[in-house]
């Protein structure tokens, strides 16, 4: 049932609107008392979207920084000239690319303008979690978060005009394998404990920020998100699909803007780009 959580706030608004169908069909109580019922589950899921959401508040002298999230298919190879434009065009500071072997071909052509990286060769024999840079990416390591996510999670430090920021990226396991992806959740928790400072976390999580497992990581991590998420999946629901893509925040790094990339050039995610202002702590 873990992944039905992700889409509560769907299916409230769906049964609100068959007991509204039945109320006026049927004009039985029990339909009023089911679609009160459903608009509480409604408010609840809104409320939930609702928590943990930035201030956007910029402090005076602090720095732009800007970062791409996409999961682009691991089959997706034939678009790989396209989405490598995307990237370039982006001008994003960093980019997180997961499934990134479909990237294997332009992967010259990328570095190009992001000279530093982790994964595809890079700490990895693995082309799966890729973070790519325009800074030099210091303490970088990359690592697994199960036996589900190999090769999955990857962290770095980079300064921002003299101000370290910590990178981190991640692809979890779907929620319905078990136990994996609180699991998963939890061991990223425990590699932000010894973290200090700006902290920005982004990948595919598989999961809505509303479901219960991210919503105690996000208070446990002091995380904080969009005020509205776009939906990333599945790509032929558009802007009625759910956000199991994201990107998080840490003060003193603030989100600021969080949009997803108007096409998906042939995944099945959308991707994500973020403008945060990255402060001194």
């Amino acid at each position: 049932m873990a992944f039905v959580n992700s889409f509560q706030l769907h299916i409230a608004v769906l049964a609100a609107f068959a007991a509204l169908l039945c109320l006026i069909a049927l004009r039985s109580r029990i339909f009023i008392v089911l679609l009160v019922w459903a608009m509480m589950l409604c408010a609840h899921a809104l409320y939930m979207h609702r928590e943990f959401v930035t201030d956007a508040f910029a402090p005076t002298g602090s720095k732009p920084f800007r970062l791409l999230s996409f999961n682009v298919l691991m089959e997706n190879s034939r678009n790989a000239e396209s989405i490598a434009d995307t990237l370039l065009a982006s001008n994003a500071d960093a980019i997180y690319v997961m499934e990134a072997s479909a990237l294997t071909s332009v992967l010259p052509r990328l570095s190009q303008t992001y000279p530093y990286r982790i994964g595809c060769g890079q700490g990895t024999q693995s082309c799966d979690l890729l973070m790519l840079s325009k800074r030099p990416l210091e303490t970088a390591r990359i690592g697994s978060l199960s036996y589900v996510s190999r090769d999955r999670f990857a962290m770095a430090t980079i300064d921002v005009d003299g101000v370290k920021l910590t990178l981190a990226a991640a692809h979890l396991a779907k929620p319905y394998f078990d136990e994996y992806h609180r699991n998963e959740l939890s061991r990223i928790r425990s590699a932000f404990s010894s973290v200090i400072g700006p902290l920005i976390l982004g990948g595919d999580f598989n999961s809505a920020s509303i479901a219960p497992d991210m919503q105690d990581f996000l208070l446990a991590t002091d995380l904080k998100k969009a005020p509205w998420e776009p939906a990333t999946w599945p790509i032929e629901a558009a802007q009625f699909g759910i956000a199991i893509d994201h990107i998080f925040a840490r003060k003193p790094a603030v989100l600021m803007k969080l949009e997803r990339l108007p096409d998906s050039l042939g995944s099945n995610h959308y991707g994500l780009v973020a403008d945060f202002v990255i402060a001194a702590p």
